[in-house]
């Protein structure tokens, strides 16, 4: 298992780590239009094997923005973590407890369990609150009209 993680490691190191990756000579721009015009190639190569011609200029947008939002989103994250095994100082050891910080936990703590509930709501067979049967409305459409129109 460690082995695997540290391979997983390694590979991230290899693709975002400024210090360890080949293209560390060349501007971070370069290195990110490379990445940008890398899954360019890869996206279009996927898409004609995959997609249809009818489905391909739909395909193939939708993955190469989900490639430039991966790219993106995993080179930030990579730095986020880099930035704070620098710093690696707790909240408890600065004493620095944010009000902004300590909401933003409780929401999001909030949300996973109201988010949560919605699912399990939706994903059970009967739920309770659903026992009364429904049979349609008491009135038809007409019938609802009928009072607001000239021909009573």
């Amino acid at each position: 298992m460690e082995s695997i993680k540290n391979w997983m490691i390694d590979a991230a190191n290899i693709l975002f780590d400024d210090s360890k990756n080949d293209l560390r000579a060349l501007p971070k721009t370069v290195r990110l239009q490379i990445l940008l015009v890398l899954s360019f190639i890869w996206t279009t190569v996927f898409s004609l094997y995959v997609f249809s011609y009818t489905t391909f200029a739909f395909g193939w947008a939708g993955l190469y923005v989900a490639h430039i939002g991966l790219i993106f989103a995993v080179y930030m994250t990579f730095k986020q973590f880099h930035k704070a095994e620098e710093r690696s100082n707790s909240v408890f050891q600065t004493k620095n407890f944010d009000p902004f910080k300590i909401m933003v936990i409780v929401f999001v703590i909030v949300f996973i369990f109201v988010f949560s509930k919605g699912i399990e709501v939706l994903t059970s067979p009967n739920p309770s609150s659903y026992s009364i049967p429904y049979d349609g409305p008491s009135k038809s459409v007409f019938e609802k009209w009928l009072p607001f129109s000239k021909d009573k």
